[in-house]
């Protein structure tokens, strides 16, 4: 097994290698953002260990940059900062796992090794659906070309319905997955959100891709269909 390992702090990284090393994995280490950009996209490794904080490029630029060239190998993040919104931009962005510091080196080997079981399926960066496309880590929502204004809520209602395009979601579903859990209001308030969100992603463009399944909740068709379609 090959691995990359981008870590920036040499008491971390040199240690880490040699017990990598002794476990039989095959490791390059880069000690800045640049260089392990371009190792990631240069040399074919079956798991990357990716630090956040880096010199020269940030992890979270660095497996941008990477994903957006399609280089899909699964990536773990390794850093010092535990917080949740962390953890989401390292997901939206196409990490694959998440450790933070300090870790136990089992627990890392046993993920490295979970990771490169499970293969490195492709993870676009940027969600489509026909005209739509979505980049969570930028917050940056577009049809057809023509940046969208949406606020946060709505952004994250069209992030759900994109990942799900073509699939009836239901209104419960919806509050699930976008709502705080301690939310206690009723489900209509997911009508007044699909309705502010077709006025500003199909009602411009002369387009009905949100639809309405009587009795089941919503649809968003993965291609825009016109008004008379």
């Amino acid at each position: 097994m090959r691995v990359l390992l981008v870590e920036d702090e040499v008491n971390i990284a040199g240690p880490l290698k040699q017990a990598l090393t002794g476990e039989g994995l095959v490791v390059d280490v880069a000690h800045d953002g640049i260089t392990g950009q371009w190792l990631a996209t240069e040399n074919p490794y079956d798991v990357v260990v990716l630090d956040i904080m880096l010199p020269g490029r940030n992890g979270y630029d660095v497996l941008r940059n990477v994903r957006a060239q399609q280089v899909w190998t699964p990536v773990l993040m390794l850093t010092a900062k535990d917080g949740e919104y962390d953890q989401t931009d390292a997901f939206d962005l196409g990490a694959d796992d998440y450790l933070s510091k300090p870790f136990s080196f089992p627990v890392l080997v046993a993920r490295l090794r979970a990771l490169v079981r499970r293969g490195a399926p492709e993870r676009p960066v940027t969600l489509t659906a026909g005209d739509l496309h979505l980049d969570p880590a930028r917050h940056v929502a577009t049809r057809a070309g023509t940046a969208l204004q949406l606020t946060a809520r709505e952004f994250a209602i069209l992030h759900f319905l994109v990942r799900h395009a073509g699939d009836v979601v239901s209104k419960a579903q919806i509050l699930d997955n976008v709502w705080d859990p301690t939310y206690e209001g009723g489900e209509n308030i997911v009508e007044v959100y699909i309705g502010h969100l077709r006025r500003k992603i199909d009602a411009p463009f002369g387009t009905e891709s949100l639809e309405t399944v009587r009795g089941r909740g919503y649809r968003l068709h993965p291609v825009s269909s016109g008004p008379d379609t």
